[in-house]
This record gives C-alpha cells, sequence and structure tokens, in this order.
C-alpha cells in the first residue's frame, strides 16, 4: 500500500470551488497592512538579529536560575556571557 493512498480521495486544487476567499473590512482612510493574521513586530527587536541555539535541559535551567536569582532576564544574562567570550578571544564587547 502506498503512503500516498489517502490522498487518492481528496480533491485536487483544480476541483474546489472558485470562489474568492473573503477579506477582512478595512475601515476608509486606514493603511493596508502587509498581512491580516501576523501582530507587528515588536520595537525591541527591530535592527536586531536572533542567534539560537540548544542547549541540554540542565545549562537551560542553570541559565533561567541565574537570571532570575541576579534580576536578569535571560537575554541581559546571554549578552553579559556573550561579551566576556568576545573579550577571552580578543573582540571587542558589543553589550546590548
Amino acid at each position: 500500500m502506498s503512503r500516498f493512498a489517502n490522498l487518492a480521495d481528496k480533491p485536487k486544487a483544480s476541483e474546489k470551488s472558485h470562489a474568492q476567499p473573503s477579506t477582512p473590512y478595512i475601515e476608509a482612510g486606514a493603511a493596508p497592512s502587509t498581512s491580516v493574521s501576523t501582530p507587528p513586530r515588536s520595537n525591541s527587536r527591530a535592527g536586531r538579529k536572533a542567534i539560537a541555539a540548544y542547549f541540554s535541559p540542565e545549562v537551560s535551567l542553570a541559565m533561567h536560575v541565574c537570571a532570575r536569582k541576579h534580576c536578569l532576564s535571560l537575554q541581559e544574562l546571554m549578552v553579559e556571557a556573550f561579551d566576556d567570550v568576545l573579550r577571552k578571544y580578543g573582540q571587542s564587547p558589543v553589550g546590548e
């Protein structure tokens, strides 16, 4: 049996009705947005880049506990850690 056997019963895109999807109501004079469902991006992220990494649950917990213990956000703690690493390798720290 093919792993795509259940797709044989589904109608193809061309077989669907060609009705236009409903568009959300926009007030007169309101500026159109580029995306209806996506909220605007926070200004705190403007001009910034995300850096992601995967850690063990133990490292994650230790970082969160350390941040809470010193009244810092996890991001503030990570900025401090990255600054320390940059200094260690002879780069100028950038801070937040």
